[in-house]
């Protein structure tokens, strides 16, 4: 049930827009522009908003109430000595308490404290399991053995990473290419979606980068900056949803609850 509310029901896609960005990196925008944003996402067509657990308060009522709700349980700030190693700042439990749909998880695969974040992983999979909520487990390569972090092999481990340890959408990078996205679509058992990354400037070349995640057969794209940094959110968050949802191109994977249930029975 919770999972639908995610996963846009017609195309069975899903276009998440990321908003967790303050905690690393300071406010997105001003207190009222923040409510504005959140307001452009829901109205236009997002499906989901991603914030940590303080945050939750300051969104509108309307949006909590039409806009899946994710709630991100780590991060650490950019001014830390080692700005990969993610702590863990809410559990399950807190974010069922708020309202969550879903939860999510950041991974940087490859940081010298990746033996601590894969636990924390596991651990809020093993919540996620016993409350019946869907996990979103950001799997990053970054870390100073990793030198191309949209290297397939490597997208293609962290998504089946976000699998193994019992995540039910794994957001990785964008490969850059429509073939080689497809390739790690195909590996995975997983609904994937595509992180946004900086800011392009344009939204058609934005509308063309995720119109070929979508030719993947992703399930959709978790777009933050590209979003709320645009001079035209509304007009941004439209143009994104009308590319995601539009009919066509290939279904994008997910797994079949009926054969999941059967084999965890």
């Amino acid at each position: 049930m919770r999972l639908s509310r995610l996963i846009n029901p017609v195309s069975g896609r899903t276009f998440v827009v990321p908003l967790d960005h303050s905690v690393a990196d300071g406010p997105v925008a001003s207190a009222a522009a923040f409510r504005d944003i959140a307001l452009a996402v829901g109205r236009n067509g997002g499906d989901a908003l991603l914030v940590h657990k303080g945050r939750t308060r300051f969104l509108p009522r309307e949006v909590v109430r039409g806009t899946a709700l994710v709630v991100h349980l780590n991060g650490i700030t950019r001014h830390a000595p080692d700005a990969n190693a993610k702590v863990r700042l809410a559990e399950v439990e807190e974010a069922l308490e708020l309202g969550a749909d879903a939860v999510s998880i950041h991974i940087n695969m490859g940081s010298a404290t990746e033996t601590r974040q894969l636990t924390d992983l596991a651990q809020a999979a093993e919540g996620c399991a016993r409350w019946g909520v869907p996990l979103m487990a950001m799997i990053y390569p970054r870390g100073p053995r990793i030198s191309d972090p949209t290297d397939p092999e490597l997208v293609a481990h962290a998504a089946n990473l976000a699998a193994d340890l019992g995540a039910d959408i794994a957001k990785v990078p964008y490969t850059g290419s429509v073939d080689t996205m497809s390739e790690v679509v195909r590996s995975c058992p997983i609904g994937i979606i595509t992180a946004g990354g900086a800011p392009l400037g344009d939204d058609d070349l934005l509308a063309k980068v995720v119109g070929d995640v979508v030719a993947s057969g992703a399930l959709g794209v978790a777009m933050g900056r590209n979003v709320f940094e645009s001079p035209g959110v509304a007009r941004t968050v439209r143009r994104l949803a009308e590319v995601i949802h539009r009919p066509g191109g290939p279904s994008p994977a997910l797994p079949d609850p009926v054969l999941t249930a059967a084999v965890q029975v």
